[in-house]
């Protein structure tokens, strides 16, 4: 699979410098945690599943998380356990192409038994995201992981969830962090990304942020991010990716957007246009939080409805200025430091301060690609909506 794979090829010619590379389910971790992108959840008990998910691949859907947890009502949990082990079967038997695929699950034994369970249909699984977790939580869930892995065979990834109210309330989230740092680094191997629960944490005060209002502006919320970041994000090599909070709001109208956004192809003259249409269908809160996720050291996003996925994307690209720079900070005969102007010659590059940036810079080229000069994201999110 690749971002953009499902956009034709003539197209991802017009639209990339250099275009996203094929990564699949056996590639380095440290590519896939890169390449999650939009990550769309789905109730575990949808009755036809393994068509949404074949579905979702045809819109650009690399990686998907179906749920056992919160999006279900616990009296639903025996069927849609039941239901997964079936979709998993008919997916076997099609032999389709699909994205990463996670099971969030509840408790740490459903992790071996749905493994056992899902039979040899379980090569089709990518891992499991683990919710709540602490340091006491964790640990049981990660040693699940473990041991379905060793049960069935093939590598299989953890993608704990931090949503606890000990991470949330500042008299125990120093101490929960570094009991979540302390699992984590035990079984990094196997840890592919660290999720964020804004809702949760939403929840535990009675908050819900609007639509015109980002995770970062509920200054609760955007303190713990950062303490997350802080802890478990470092760029000296014992961080982990961390993956954006989700966007609840969905009220984009698809059918009136896509025709706007398919009258050209490279829609010259019209991107303030589009751009406007974009903040009148509510999309504008989604687009800066997008930008304060990656300004904050998050890659990727939990997402909730397909309409955010394209966005998502198209944002993650690297612009051709930010791979310009991030090439001449990392030129051998820099290694030494120093300070040069940018080929766009609007900013100072300084070789070591901004290193590790350019290291991230170019890991997110490679998998999500890097525009051309005259590319910008309306162009990216014309060719990333699927009628």
């Amino acid at each position: 699979m690749r971002h953009f794979g499902h956009v034709a090829p003539a197209v991802r010619e017009r639209l990339f410098f250099r275009e996203p590379c094929v990564f699949g389910a056996d590639s380095p971790a440290h590519v896939l945690s890169a390449a999650l992108g939009a990550t769309l959840y789905s109730p575990a008990t949808r009755p036809r599943l393994a068509d949404d998910i074949i579905k979702q691949v045809a819109r650009g859907v690399v990686s998907m998380v179906l749920c056992l947890e919160d999006s279900i009502d616990d009296s639903e949990v025996v069927g849609a356990e039941e239901n997964l082990v079936r979709q998993f079967a008919d997916l076997e038997a099609r032999g389709a192409e699909l994205p990463l695929l996670f099971i969030r699950v509840r408790e740490p034994g459903q992790v071996v038994d749905l493994v056992r369970r899902l039979g040899s249909a379980v090569r089709l699984l990518s891992g499991f995201v683990l919710p709540k977790f602490t340091e006491e939580r964790g640990a049981p869930f990660m040693e699940a992981v473990f041991q379905a892995e060793k049960a069935c065979g093939r590598r299989l990834f953890a993608m704990p969830v931090l949503e606890s109210p000990e991470l949330l309330h500042l008299e125990t989230r120093r101490e929960t962090l570094r009991g979540i740092a302390r699992t984590v680094d035990k079984y990094r191997e196997r840890v592919l990304a660290l999720r964020l629960g804004v809702t949760d944490f939403c929840s535990a005060y009675g908050l819900r942020r609007p639509p015109d209002m980002t995770a970062y502006d509920v200054q609760i919320v955007g303190a713990v991010i950062a303490d997350v970041v802080n802890v478990l994000g470092r760029a000296d090599g014992t961080g982990f990716t961390i993956t954006g909070p989700v966007w609840e709001y969905f009220r984009l109208q698809e059918r009136m957007f896509k025709p706007q956004l398919r009258r050209s192809p490279f829609l010259e003259g019209r991107a303030e246009e589009l751009r406007t249409a974009l903040i009148e269908h509510d999309l504008d809160g989604l687009l800066r939080e997008i930008e304060l996720d990656r300004a904050n050291g998050l890659l990727g996003k939990t997402c909730i409805h397909p309409s955010h996925v394209a966005p998502v994307h198209a944002l993650s690209v690297v612009s051709h200025e930010e791979f310009s720079d991030a090439q001449d900070i990392l030129r051998p005969e820099r290694d030494g430091g120093g300070v040069m102007r940018s080929a766009y010659t609007n900013k100072m590059n300084e070789v070591k301060p901004h290193r590790a940036w350019a290291e991230r810079t170019l890991l997110r080229a490679e998998v999500f690609g890097v525009a051309r000069e005259d590319v910008g994201f309306v162009e990216l999110l014309a060719a990333g909506v699927v009628e």
